[in-house]
């Protein structure tokens, strides 16, 4: 949705009408966000389906909104298609199920499209991975995703991911898909997000310490983040014991770590502070806050924390609203992963690997340290790459690959 929200209004610039299909809001778990309607021009047409109720279906042990909504979107998006001429179907979702559709569009109505693969579908990342370790209802999400994802995947005329893994893997995987256009296109930034987000600020609860120096983290947790954790905690450890004057003004956030429904999620960075004693310093909020609210919160930050996966594939792909909160930024990834090379591009200046061969556990501790005593810079990132990878520019990229999938049509 995110790829989508902030695409929809530079899509006309490159020649694109867009409309949208979307599940209507009160058939979903998550939390919903109204002000991110003002960041959509008011001329876009939205699509709203219903899904099977939760309440029923989860009887069944059902509860996937793709797959209580896929025959909604079916029958509703046959007879949009039907009745109206489309040159593309766009698929950008989290919920891949759905993506099993174009290949019946396609078939039946001629209409090439697209899938956008923020995060991988089908993996073998967990297979390896104790019980404890792996996602809600794994057995069966594994099996279904591995008879689903090539049902989608072998069809498909164009492949848009965050992450050059994700493509390589799919070609590798479905070589008929080996020649389709594809392209890595990381999510843009609006100008619009922080403007909405500041003139709103009034609205959103501080969920942060007045009284603490807060570094915050925003984004999903999971046992495969604890590796680029453990530096930190390490770090703040160590601090607590030799510098505890200025070491215990420190509160270390972790918001909107589970996906799970408001009030369900399962702490997974919690358990890891507890291991090195630092629980009182390390607070984790499983419910995912509003997307501006998210924002405001990143602006009232002493600093922000961004960490990477154990799984080199994974990429961050939502960095540019730490660069713009304008906030000392300590990075933690592997040494292989993508978002390295992104985060060199902005000039992040505390960067810093939990695998190579340097232990950067004082480096950390320097940051924690500084950032508690207010002796960190404003950072001064590179304003050329900001512009780089704006929601305009990225959506130019997006059109492009479209107008090679059409190019490719036969006659």
């Amino acid at each position: 949705m995110h790829r989508i929200r902030t695409s929809l209004p530079y899509f006309k610039n490159f020649g694109w009408e867009s409309e949208v299909v979307m599940i209507k809001p009160e058939y979903t778990d998550i939390t919903t966000d109204e002000l991110l309607l003002k960041s959509i021009p008011a001329d876009i047409k939205i699509h709203k389906v219903k899904a099977f109720n939760k309440k029923w279906t989860s009887k069944i042990g059902l509860g996937s909104v793709a797959l209580r909504s896929l025959w909604f979107y079916f029958r509703y998006v046959n007879q949009l298609l039907k009745s109206n001429r489309f040159d593309l179907i766009y698929f950008s979702t989290t919920q891949f199920p759905v993506c099993i559709l174009g290949s019946y569009w396609k078939q039946r109505f001629k209409i090439p499209y697209v899938i956008d693969m923020q995060d991988p579908w089908h993996s073998d990342y967990y297979n390896s991975k104790p019980k404890s370790q792996q996602p809600s209802k794994y057995w069966f999400s594994y099996r279904l995703n591995k008879y689903l994802e090539p049902i989608a995947i072998k069809s498909a005329d164009g492949l848009i991911s965050v992450s050059e893994h994700y493509i390589k893997d799919l070609k590798t995987r479905y070589p008929i898909i080996s020649s389709i256009p594809s392209a890595v296109i990381t999510f843009g930034s609006i100008e619009s997000d922080s403007i909405i987000s500041t003139e709103n600020s009034n609205k959103f609860t501080n969920i942060l310490h007045p009284d603490s120096k807060n570094i915050v983290y925003i984004g999903r947790g999971g046992s495969d983040m604890h590796k680029a954790l453990i530096p930190v905690f390490k770090a703040f450890k160590k601090g607590l014991i030799e510098n505890p004057a200025v070491f215990t003004s420190i509160k270390l956030f972790f918001i909107g770590t589970s996906y799970a429904p408001p009030g369900k999620g399962s702490k997974t960075i919690a358990p890891l502070a507890d291991d090195f004693g630092i629980t009182d310093h390390v607070i984790e909020i499983t419910d995912r806050l509003p997307y501006y609210h998210a924002l405001a919160t990143l602006q009232m930050a002493d600093a922000v924390l961004i960490t990477g996966s154990d799984d080199p594939k994974y990429t961050a792909s939502k960095i540019y609203p730490y660069m713009v909160s304008g906030k000392p930024l300590l990075a933690v990834f592997g040494i292989k992963s993508v978002a390295n090379t992104v985060l060199r591009e902005y000039g992040a200046k505390y960067l810093y690997h939990f695998d190579g061969n340097e232990d950067v556990t004082d480096y950390i501790y320097d940051f924690l340290a500084n950032a508690a005593l207010g002796n960190l810079p404003t950072p001064n990132y590179n304003t050329e790459v900001l512009g780089k990878y704006d929601a305009k520019n990225m959506s130019r990229l997006q059109c492009e690959l479209f107008e090679q999938v059409l190019s490719n049509q036969p006659l």
